[in-house]
């Protein structure tokens, strides 16, 4: 697959004027020490054309402070470093503000290209290629925006050792979701972003991006799935969520915990690799990324009071394949909102999950409600059955849990099937 970006395209290669032209992949290692070494300046650059776009190779050692890898990305003398590839997608680490306080109302003004050159020089932890995907507020993210991203990273991922991508902190985990139920793959896959503007006063976007690329490039994040690294946490993308609107340390699994953390250049990983257990993997082609869609699923906020009216006029007025239900608790909603539902969905294969207002906790399928039993005729019988068409959410939030049913019904899974696809979660 192949999707054609309007901006250059920058390949980041270590080069000295001692090197030969076949060793310029290699690079002796750094001793760890808190000292730094000072490199000579050396640039070539190399324009070329393809069908798509026009990129540029750019040759260097930087003569800035050279930042020393970690024990755990430290590199042996002549082996070849991991070659990453950074995707620019925008959100608030590449934005700008007017002043140096402001921390809302900002504009997104920066590229790729302008973020790398805000991070210490990493020549000896990796060779750098970056790309400008699009450059948007991650509130503007849509199936489109997504589904291009997903295939860009498929279409890139056998030619790189990881991929990072900048995002924006709104909808990052939804991303971060996403990715990790459609693209199967041990290498890591990075995500990071910031909680303040490049203009402002300690803003967290360098050293977010410097981590998330120095995290890419070491073996042991390896069969780890999709992380996001923000404020020196480690975090797998399929349950972390943002807790806080305002906070640096807003990203948050208070169940499941981080899988590690980044401190003093060092990578301190808290568990063996592992993914997520009772994690589905879905195989989706995009033949479009522009017009290729995903299936209908609102989801609808509970609380006191709720109007029934609301999920008829939702289902019916966007024909909703599947709806998601952000209820109070552990999956409740009043007895009066159960049977509308159930009624509504009579003698139908619509699935409705029941996910969960909290941050924290889960809704099992011992929460799922009692209904009174409706017979072919639409007539109610006496007793009460288990509401067929409700599917505990587990552990997973309405956002993530929207993204989950859309994938199912994508791959036209029946009503049976996708409870089975939620029981993991």
């Amino acid at each position: 697959m192949s999707i054609s970006s309007s901006s250059s395209y920058y390949q980041l290669q270590p080069h000295s004027e001692e090197m030969e032209e076949g060793e310029q992949s290699q690079t002796q290692s750094q001793s760890h020490h808190d000292h730094h070494d000072l490199l000579p300046t050396t640039y070539e650059i190399e324009e070329q054309n393809n069908l798509d776009r026009t990129f540029f190779k750019i040759r260097y050692r930087s003569n800035s402070v050279v930042s020393h890898t970690s024990s755990t990305t430290e590199l042996s003398t002549n082996v070849q470093l991991p070659t990453i590839k950074v995707l620019g997608t925008g959100g608030t680490i590449a934005s700008k503000g007017t002043t140096s306080h402001q921390t809302a109302g900002y504009e997104v003004d920066l590229t790729i290209e302008q973020l790398i050159e805000s991070i210490p020089d990493i020549s000896t932890t990796c060779l750098l290629e970056y790309e400008q995907i699009f450059n948007i507020d991650s509130k503007e993210f849509d199936i489109r925006q997504l589904l291009q991203l997903y295939a860009k990273i498929v279409e890139d991922l056998n030619n790189y050792d990881g991929i990072v991508i900048t995002h924006g902190t709104d909808t990052m985990e939804e991303t971060a979701f996403f990715l990790q139920s459609t693209i199967n793959t041990f290498k890591p896959i990075v995500i990071c972003g910031s909680m303040r503007p490049s203009t402002a006063i300690s803003s967290d976007g360098p050293m977010n991006l410097y981590q998330a690329i120095v995290i890419a490039s070491s073996r042991e994040s390896r069969g780890r799935g999709v992380l996001i690294a923000l404020n020196d946490r480690i975090g797998s993308g399929y349950y972390i969520t943002k807790s806080n609107a305002n906070s640096l340390d807003t990203f948050k699994s208070i169940g499941q915990g981080y899988v590690g953390n980044f401190v003093n250049n060092e990578i301190h990983y808290y568990f063996p690799p592992a993914k997520p257990l009772g994690l589905t993997y879905f195989n989706i082609t995009v033949n479009d990324p522009i017009t290729d869609q995903l299936p209908q699923v609102p989801i609808i906020y509970a609380h006191q009071g709720l109007d029934n009216r609301i999920f008829k006029l939702t289902i019916e007025g966007l024909n909703a394949a599947g709806l998601v239900i952000a209820t109070m608790g552990a999956g409740s909603l009043s007895d009066n909102t159960n049977t509308y539902l159930s009624e509504l969905v009579s003698q139908t294969e619509f699935p409705i999950v029941y996910a969960k207002r909290s941050m924290d906790g889960m809704v099992p399928i011992g929460a799922l409600p009692r209904v009174p039993i409706i017979n072919e005729d639409y007539e109610i019988n006496k007793g009460s059955i288990i509401f067929n068409n409700a599917i505990a959410g587990g552990y997973l939030n309405p956002q993530k849990a929207r993204i989950l049913l859309q994938l199912c019904l994508k791959q036209n899974m029946n009503l049976k099937e996708i409870k089975k696809v939620f029981k993991g979660v």
